[in-house]
């Protein structure tokens, strides 16, 4: 427990709820403000992608507490489900045992919110901030950002108000405050797979389903009540992409030709391809995080990634185990606790940004490559033989919670090995040999 404090929150998202949970457990008055009306009282669609937990994200909620009520409402995914156009394939994650978990972001962060309040939060939903005084920890408060506001002072502020923080807009003021954007050509649109009659799902439930087609690639993740959130990911403009289906029947065609075996699973293809909005994906870095013993960003607020490791909730619930550790360690020193907390996780937050983007080429086109599909298999051979000697990249990122910064520098070292053995000679049909673990034991040395 801390000297309590009059702490804001802004941002009721999954991160800002989660956050809460853990100040109250320190012992402060938490008060989170959002502009959007509470989520538990509208209906939440049209421009998700289902969130995969996994490791860092379990520690984070069992941290204080709320794992198991998170896990009533998670469906375990221990493999993907490639459907090629003529074949399916499919490739465990990690060891006997592990999974990420497929959770509905609407349904999590209703619970979040709920959890939060049983925890003594206080949330405030239709509050606009449109600006805050660093100095002091003032909210900026009104219905128009050129109207009148309403100014409410607290010891500290927390934004977690997501990749376009007005929070951070206020920080990005600063002399030598660091700040990057960068989109992707690349957008994407909510798609859905419902339930069968008799709410089974109609693909397995326990994959994580994706359609590799290079430039553009769909993905399908599991809902408890069968139905499947599905995200098509394609470039804006050009030969396939969402500007080239501007009708009905353009868009029936390209999937009959592309993804023939979608076309049974979603009735409402064209229903949901016009009306669901096409959304952006953006990377943002910043530096630094906080300001003083004021004002600390956390999760997309100050790294928002795109989605293509599964890692932006996981690393966003991780800013707040480390802040936490922080915490533990330097008492009623805020000033202490927000430098290390930021010095801690910016190597880590710019370490997955670059992991994500890079897996959207490993989802989207390695995925159907026979070569990609064999060095996994020898990974995965290696590892099982030398687990002290071998963890795969997507193992380290998603079944650990050492820092990311360390699986992107492993994960390098070890692509550069399985390039060596790859060109070995028939390496097609030696890749569980002997001669081959000895290559990779000898490359290790």
């Amino acid at each position: 427990m801390q000297t309590p404090k009059k702490i804001a929150v802004v941002g009721s998202g999954l991160v800002g709820s989660l956050l809460a949970i853990y100040l109250r457990k320190a012992g402060h008055v938490v008060h989170v403000y959002d502009r959007s009306p509470d989520i538990r009282q509208i209906q939440f669609s049209g421009r998700s992608i289902n969130l995969a937990m996994s490791n860092r994200g379990w520690k984070a909620l069992d941290g204080v507490g709320v794992g198991d009520a998170v896990r009533e409402i998670a469906i375990p995914m221990d493999k993907r489900a490639i459907h090629l156009v003529d074949k399916l394939n499919f490739q465990n994650y990690g060891q006997e045992g592990e999974s990420i978990y497929s959770i509905s972001r609407g349904t999590l962060n209703r619970e979040m919110i709920d959890l939060a309040e049983a925890a003594g939060a206080e949330f405030f939903f239709e509050h606009k901030i449109w600006d805050v005084t660093l100095d002091d920890a003032t909210l900026h408060i009104g219905e128009t950002e050129r109207g009148a506001w309403e100014d409410k002072k607290y010891d500290m502020v927390f934004g977690a108000d997501g990749a376009f923080s007005r929070i951070r807009h206020r920080m990005q003021r600063q002399s030598m405050f660091d700040y990057s954007q960068e989109f992707l050509p690349i957008g994407y649109k909510e798609l859905n797979i419902p339930a069968n009659s008799d709410a089974t799902h109609k693909l397995d439930k326990n994959s994580f389903h994706i359609w590799p087609r290079g430039e553009y690639m769909l993905i399908a993740l599991p809902n408890l009540d069968g139905s499947f959130t599905c995200t098509l990911f394609m470039p804006f403009e050009g030969k396939n992409s969402f500007a080239s289906l501007k009708n009905q029947k353009e868009v029936e065609a390209f999937f009959e030709k592309n993804l023939p075996d979608t076309i049974d699973v979603i009735p409402k293809l064209t229903e949901d391809f016009f009306k669901n909005p096409t959304s952006t994906l953006v990377t943002m870095k910043c530096y630094p995080w906080t300001y003083e013993d004021k004002i600390a960003l956390i999760g997309d607020a100050c790294h928002a990634i795109v989605p293509f490791y599964g890692q932006g909730m996981n690393a966003g619930f991780e800013d707040i185990s480390i802040l936490y550790e922080m915490i533990e360690t330097y008492g009623d020193d805020w000033k202490t606790i927000f430098s290390e907390y930021q010095k801690s996780r910016k190597p880590n937050a710019d370490a997955i940004a670059e992991l994500s983007y890079r897996n959207f080429m490993e989802m989207s086109s390695k995925t159907a490559d026979e070569k990609f599909l064999l060095q996994k298999k020898i990974e995965k051979s290696f590892s099982d033989k030398h687990p002290e000697k071998w963890i795969p990249l997507y193992s380290r990122v998603t079944f650990s919670d050492r820092p990311y910064a360390e699986a992107l520098a492993i994960g390098d070292y070890q692509n550069a090995i399985m390039e060596e053995v790859l060109k070995m000679e028939n390496i097609e049909n030696i890749w569980n040999s002997e001669v081959v673990e000895n290559k990779i034991l000898e490359l290790l040395q």
